[in-house]
């Protein structure tokens, strides 16, 4: 289907220019050469059960480049039979149709973002610098499209909007604002202008993930077992499985990416090692070598500045939150100035309790962002007798699984179901897919794929992707949903064991799979989200991992299967608040910078200098450093679905905070069934079918308001702005 907004967002997925939601990170097969007689997989319609998958298994790198170039042209002709009708523009002729069209190169936008996030190769990276322009001038060809544009605003003007359903309302007026929005609406030679910058943006938006990739796969930090003092027997076992695997048997290896890294800042006791990880880590894009990101920023601000002018916007933010709960970047910025003074002061206390501990074991040591994790352990240790490494004993991946499909089956009557090995096409072997049934119909309604491990060529993080979303437009349509990871592989035969905030991680991208699975929208436009609300589905599920029916029936010791003991529980729960100075300051940092970027005119910038200038106006911390650094900073700068935007896991926070003080209020909890029936009914089902805060009264009675997430903090209520989000 034609959706301006996804597709706009897809090319982003592929490094380029998004400007509406999360990739479509997917993905395939082998990198053989095909003939030009062989059919193009990637544009053939999917096939096998389920109402067809992709052909992951039988996919090539050889015919993307022609799958692209065949699946534009015919979205082109799509395009071209809507606006060539003799009849007046309807919403059946225009709107729906619009809705229709594109479904080829939906397909294939599916096996690219698998080369882009999972399986990433130099000569993918080739084919993608080639295509990202040509993509962006194939998305302003239909976006500023005036034929085609006029038609919709007929629509959104017409007499016979208001006998519409409300969703079919929604639908017109998102379809309107989609194109005018971006550009559709401007003479012709600002239409010139802006293609310009599109095709230019997607260019850097390119360089800049590519960049950071390269400095994730050529800082690679090896040592050697004298070096290992400290460190958990487990994550030693994966660092030597690691390094076997770039071709170092003998030696131990730390990769540049969070998974690896945060775990050994925690606990190995080589300081000067732990400097080297850490400064690697959080120079990555920030090398002042061929992978610099700096200069791309600088032009990546300057152009989307120029291009939001020519819309008569005043900054990029303004542009950004206007379709966002947040509403503008001012109410974006209250809520996070709001938090930042508890943030700060805790991180204070925090110091001091682990700079004590420091002077007894190091006299003289100066507590420094590589001391941080490892001196907060041992503080952790102290204060609660709680060791993260014990924890992490109880924490099995195969077992947190089955805690997800428990929480699933409990709040939206899922059942997963392992497929028959071989029956579902997938990209790599540690791919995993899992049949979704409705418990109570027996109904099929998707797959669920899990590809959790770490590997060359793979982006660092964790995130969900949708390869199909729910749609009854011609007939109901099953969700496949996937859910991508990079924890660090154990050695064959071994569980796989991680940290408690990985489990988190692992939840709240699971959160967002169960929004796609339970989507019950008409149309595919509906399917897509508002930035600072979507975050909030996720990371409420987050608060499942916590229930006392996961820990008493999942998390069990990987050697004996004994349960996690009742006192070990305790001390999670009585340090749920530990560290949280750390933790929301580091985000805050990050998220202010942001809106900073793209509230200011970017004129001469230089984003290293600026970044420090407003950190040190902040009062930011010495002890610790943003979330992402600029340079490095993938949610703002390889894309733009977080650009502007990356407070909103603040907001989605505030809401998740409130949503989950209603579960806690419940006669049964988090598991009481007429609250899970309002929270699907609500809150994950509608999609954005609804406005987002429409859809939180009607579960909650009321609006959200900032109390709750202090309160889960464990900071002080501030005196202002407590009574809602949105003044």
């Amino acid at each position: 289907m034609f959706n301006l907004s996804k597709k706009v967002a897809l090319i982003s997925c592929i490094a380029a220019f998004l400007l509406f939601g999360g990739c479509a990170n997917t993905g395939v097969g082998s990198n053989s050469n095909a003939s030009d007689e062989q059919p193009n997989r990637l544009t053939a319609s999917w096939t096998g059960p389920y109402g067809g998958v992709p052909a992951f298994d039988r996919a090539n790198l050889a015919q993307l480049k022609p799958a692209l170039e065949l699946a534009m042209q015919e979205n082109l002709v799509e395009v071209n039979r809507i606006t060539d009708q003799a009849t007046a523009p309807t919403f059946d002729n225009t709107i729906l149709a619009l809705e229709r069209s594109g479904k080829m190169l939906d397909r294939v936008f599916t096996y690219y973002g698998i080369w882009s996030s999972n399986i990433s190769s130099p000569e993918f990276r080739a084919i993608q610098r080639e295509m990202a322009p040509i993509l962006s001038t194939f998305f302003s060809k239909i976006s500023q499209n005036q034929a085609l544009f006029e038609r919709v605003k007929a629509v959104y003007e017409g007499d016979d909007l208001d006998l519409l359903r409300s969703d079919q309302q929604r639908l017109v007026e998102l379809t309107y604002h989609d194109f005018a929005r971006n550009g559709a609406t401007l003479g012709s030679n600002d239409k010139q202008r802006y293609a310009a910058i599109n095709l230019r943006l997607a260019q850097l938006h390119t360089q800049f993930g590519n960049n950071v990739l390269a400095d994730e796969e050529n800082y690679v930090v090896y040592f050697d077992e004298s070096q290992a003092k400290g460190l958990p027997d487990s994550f030693v076992a994966a660092a030597a499985a690691a390094a076997e695997s770039r071709g170092q048997p003998n030696l131990y290896a730390i990769t540049n990416t969070r998974s690896s890294m945060a775990p050994f800042l925690t606990f190995a006791e080589d300081r000067d090692l732990r400097e080297k990880v850490w400064t690697n880590y959080y120079s990555r894009g920030d090398n002042n070598d061929q992978y610099d990101n700096n200069t791309v920023i600088t032009e990546i601000l300057n152009l989307r500045h120029e291009r939001v002018n020519l819309l008569g916007y005043q900054n990029y933010a303004q542009w950004r939150l206007e379709n966002r709960m947040a509403e503008n970047p001012e109410n974006a910025m209250r809520l996070l100035e709001a938090v930042w003074p508890a943030a700060i002061a805790r991180v204070d206390d925090e110091v001091a309790d682990m700079q004590a501990i420091a002077k007894e074991l190091n006299p003289g040591l100066i507590i420094q962002p590589w001391d941080y994790r490892y001196y907060a352990e041992k503080v952790r240790k102290a204060r609660y007798e709680l060791d993260s490494d014990e924890v992490k004993q109880y924490l099995q991946l195969g077992k947190l699984t089955q805690a997800m499909f428990y929480v699933a089956g409990e709040l939206f009557n899922f059942q997963f179901t392992p497929v028959k090995p071989g029956s579902v096409p997938v990209f790599h072997p540690d791919v995993n897919v899992w049949e979704v049934t409705d418990k109570i119909t027996g109904d099929n309604v998707g797959l669920w794929y899990l590809d959790p491990f770490s590997r060359p060529g793979k982006r660092s993080g964790a995130w969900a992707t949708a390869y199909r979303s729910h749609t009854t437009l011609d007939g109901k349509t099953n969700v496949l949903s996937s859910n991508n990871s990079n924890f660090v592989k154990a050695p064959a035969g071994q569980p796989v064991l991680i940290s408690w905030d990985d489990a988190t991680t692992f939840f709240h991208e699971f959160g967002h799979a169960l929004h796609s699975l339970s989507s019950n929208v008409d149309y595919p436009r509906l399917n897509g989200g508002v930035r600072d609300y979507t975050e909030f589905q996720s990371q409420l599920l987050e608060r499942w991992l916590m229930t006392d029916q996961v820990i008493n029936n999942y998390l069990v010791h990987h050697a004996t299967a004994q349960p996690i003991p009742e006192t070990l529980v305790k001390k999670i729960k009585a340090a749920a608040t530990f560290n949280q100075g750390f933790s929301t300051t580091e985000y805050l940092a990050s998220a202010i910078v942001d809106l900073k970027f793209h509230t200011t005119d970017p004129t001469g910038i230089n984003p290293d200098t600026f970044e420090k200038e407003v950190l040190a106006t902040l009062k930011m911390p010495k002890e610790l450093v943003m979330r992402h650094r600029s340079p490095h900073f993938g949610h703002v700068f390889s894309g733009e679905g977080y650009s502007a935007g990356y407070y909103g896991y603040m907001w989605a926070d505030v809401l998740t905070s409130d949503a989950a003080e209603a579960f806690a209020a419940s006669p049964n909890g988090f598991y009481d069934a007429n609250t899970a029936e309002r929270l699907v009914k609500y809150l994950f089902m509608p999609r954005n079918s609804i406005d987002p805060g429409e859809a939180y009264r009607s579960f909650r009675g009321r609006d959200a308001n900032i109390e709750p997430l202090m309160r889960d903090r464990g900071f002080p209520i501030p005196s202002k702005n407590t009574s809602g989000l949105v003044d």
